[in-house]
């Protein structure tokens, strides 16, 4: 060793100077490589162990060689390899930093282990809180910033308030904007959450007391470990924000639910959104029926277990998307081509000349709006997002805007993994990762590696690398009440023959089940042929019932109709001093009943119906005519045949509870 530093001392010292540096530079960038390429697992892993064996042994090469070279003043020799190892660290840099630009972003699309939560007490802008004021709370321990923080809430302001508990969001929005209540706790972004046309009136509201608590995160527990390179489902559920990023907070509005199926070996999917006012169980919620949405007001992990109970379909993912971010995912793809379905609501084509208008990202009207004519064409980022969020142009509303997402969803994908975007994958993950979050580790993400190469692959050769098949839930409307004192609220029922048929293709597209063979077909030679999705046109199985509005009817009739639903029925005549006594209706009809209208059979085992007894006091202005209209015209469909009278109903007149 002594001989080998005297010798040392001899050599020229620019090139040790050189040799010293090149090498140094060589061994930070090779661990650093090496440390990357390990991160990438699954990912061609012959080819990696090429790479990191190839250059440990030019490492090797090149600090015993060029030490002798240095020794022997070969100089020539060098300032080559010297050259070639220092071409070798600009490369490593490069790779190194995309490397760590794809695992930063991965790790940034993980579901964070903690965040926080928040509970907010609000009132009407009217309201003045005092002792005396009555809170509403939601009875149901799971959830976090309606129950759990709400009582922290009221432990740290002392609050001595009357606390009426609810069963339901909905219930307890109701009686806030109608003042049964003073104030109520609720979620930071309440007004997110409850953006339907409904709770319009919660812009009208104030944030009286607020609490905020870093908890762990109760998205973390839904985990999976499937290869992505197995048939896998994910749920895609959207944030419809005006803000960029996604809230702390796992509550959120759910308008948006779209199951998904992918078999990486077919390349095939299928998709199935999921209409947010579709009247299910609650799966958090003692399985109460409810509108699916409303479940993402619990968080995630209720609308996982709700979906899965409705369809029979483990979910392995989730992404939770934030849809503001398609403005600069679009963007990042230089426009997606979708054909923009013309509007068919009458007075919207008049109001916008047959053009598509919405709102633009930051929910501005006027002269901020985006327009845009019907027909194949490129949208931008806004243009994308606007037909995204469009219902209000068609006669179907919300079931065309879950049409218009998964046109812009498939749009999207094909565009990200076509020729031209192929190297702009660090500006498309950009993009999305303040705008999505998933439950899928970096390993999992990692593994979908061989399913992409083999769609670029495709895509390169004949530019189509994946079949979607879409789906349609057929509907019906179901207005309904969630207690018997309730309002009426505008949901929709489906038909069990339509979910079985999208179930079935999924499943078979998860090889859980074989695909059930076509064998018949027609079509009419004068009519353009086109496939329909999955799902359309079939209306069999048994609908959801409500209770129908008896009121003016005859006993015989309410009766028949409770000996055919199985619910007992009771029979009370009234007369003018009882509060369920109605001036309106003749002696021997039914003049009231204990089960409001639109109340779900399913809750019903009894109902008592209240029939005049006495004479109706005769006087000129006690006629036909005053028989009120029933305002709310929602007599079950499957009765509305039964119920064809010339004469509207009176409306149910129940008393209140003391009464």
């Amino acid at each position: 060793m002594k001989v080998l530093f005297n010798k040392l001392k001899k050599v020229n010292k620019v090139f040790l100077s050189i040799y010293i540096i090149i090498l140094s530079l060589f061994i930070v960038s090779y661990v650093f490589l090496v440390k990357n390429l390990l991160s990438l697992t699954s990912i061609e892993t012959v080819i990696r162990t090429i790479v990191i064996a190839f250059f440990g042994i030019w490492l090797l090469f090149y600090f015993l060689g060029n030490l002798i070279k240095l020794i022997l003043k070969k100089h020539v020799f060098i300032a080559i390899t010297s050259s070639i190892t220092l071409i070798f660290c600009v490369i490593f840099g490069f790779v190194n930093y995309y490397i760590g630009v794809l695992n930063g972003n991965l790790d940034n699309l993980a579901t964070k282990e903690y965040v926080t939560y928040t509970s907010n007490l609000i009132t009407l802008n009217d309201t003045e809180l005092n002792e005396d004021s009555r809170l509403g709370m939601i009875n149901n321990s799971s959830d976090i910033e309606g129950n759990v923080l709400a009582k922290e809430l009221i432990e740290k302001e002392k609050l001595n308030n009357e606390i009426e508990e609810y069963s339901s969001y909905y219930e307890m929005l109701y009686d806030l904007l109608n003042k049964e209540i003073d104030g109520i706790f609720v979620s930071a972004n309440y007004l997110t959450i409850f953006s339907e046309d409904e709770f319009e009136g919660l812009k009208n509201t104030k944030i009286v007391y607020s609490f905020s608590k870093q908890m762990k995160n109760q998205d973390t527990t839904i985990t999976s470990n499937k290869k992505l390179t197995e048939p896998f489902t994910i749920l895609l559920m959207g944030v419809d924000s005006e803000k960029d990023g996604l809230n702390a907070s796992t509550s959120f509005n759910g308008d948006t639910l779209m199951l998904i199926t992918f078999n990486p070996k077919t390349l095939n999917a299928t998709m199935f959104s999921i209409p947010r006012d579709t009247y299910v169980p609650i799966a958090c919620n003692n399985n109460r029926y409810a509108k699916i949405n409303s479940s993402a007001a619990y968080g995630t992990n209720c609308v996982i277990n709700t979906i899965q109970n409705l369809t029979d379909i483990k979910i392995d993912y989730y992404l939770k998307i934030n849809f503001k971010g398609v403005v600069d995912l679009v963007e990042a793809l230089d426009g997606i081509d979708v054909d923009v379905e013309a509007p068919d609501y009458k007075a919207y084509v008049n109001a916008h000349k047959g053009q598509i208008c919405e709102q633009n990202s930051l929910r501005q009207f006027g002269d901020k709006l985006i327009c845009m004519d019907p027909g194949m064409q490129r949208l931008n980022g806004e243009q994308a997002l606007a037909y995204a969020r469009c219902r209000h142009a068609y006669l179907a509303s919300d079931i065309a805007r879950n049409k218009h997402q998964q046109q812009i969803i498939e749009a999207i994908a094909k565009k990200a993994i076509s020729k031209e975007n192929i190297g702009k994958l660090e500006e498309i993950l950009n993009a999305i990762t303040n705008n999505l979050e998933t439950n899928m580790g970096r390993k999992e993400m990692l593994t979908f590696y061989e399913v992409l190469k083999d769609m670029i692959s495709k895509t390169l050769t004949d530019g189509n690398f994946l079949t979607i098949d879409k789906t349609y839930l057929e509907y019906y409307n179901l207005p309904v009440r969630l207690s018997n004192n309730g309002m009426l609220l505008s949901a929709i029922g489906y038909y069990p023959g339509s979910l079985e048929a999208i179930v079935n293709l999924m499943k078979a597209n998860l090889g859980l089940q074989e695909k059930e063979m076509i064998k018949t077909f027609s079509f009419d030679a004068k009519e353009d042929y086109q496939v329909k999705p999955v799902g359309q046109g079939i209306t069999t199985g048994e609908k959801l019932e409500t209770v129908p509005n008896f009121v003016g009817l005859s006993v015989s009739y309410v009766e028949e109709w409770a000996n055919s639903h199985n619910i007992g029925i009771d029979i009370q005549f009234v007369d003018s001093l009882s509060p369920y006594y109605n001036s309106n209706i003749l002696p021997g009809m039914v003049a009231n009943q204990s089960i409001n209208n639109g109340v779900l059979i399913n809750n019903v085992s009894n109902i008592t119906i209240y029939v005049n007894n006495s004479q109706v006091e005769n006087n000129d202005d006690n006629n036909d005519n005053d028989i009120p209209e029933d305002n709310n015209d929602v007599e079950n469909e499957d009765n509305t045949e039964e119920n064809n009278n010339e004469i509207d109903l009176p409306d149910v007149i129940l008393p209140n509870e003391e009464e």
